[in-house]
């Protein structure tokens, strides 16, 4: 299992929120084909196909924060992100 898997599952688990790193979540949503822009602390996380933006800023400590893990979770659910079909593209 990739590091990629192993943080998606963990983010699909819903048990950590609070502890998913937020570099490693920016790795993952870049690996599923979402362009990054970055103002300032900001991450804005945009993929075709997807409505929502993704705003992003990290935490003290370098962790996500939970809500943000919360909205990360939803998206990858609702378009049914970081299947195996999905690498590819």
């Amino acid at each position: 299992m990739t590091e990629h898997e192993k943080l998606l599952f963990r983010i699909l688990r819903g048990t950590s929120d609070a502890n998913i790193p937020f570099d490693g979540m920016r790795s993952l949503l870049r690996n599923m084909g979402f362009q990054e822009r970055i103002r300032g602390s900001h991450h804005i996380f945009t993929k075709e196909g997807v409505e929502e933006i993704l705003n992003l800023q990290p935490k003290d400590g370098g962790k996500g924060k939970s809500y943000q893990v919360k909205q990360v979770r939803q998206i990858i659910i609702k378009y049914r992100l970081g299947g195996q079909e999905q690498n590819g593209q």
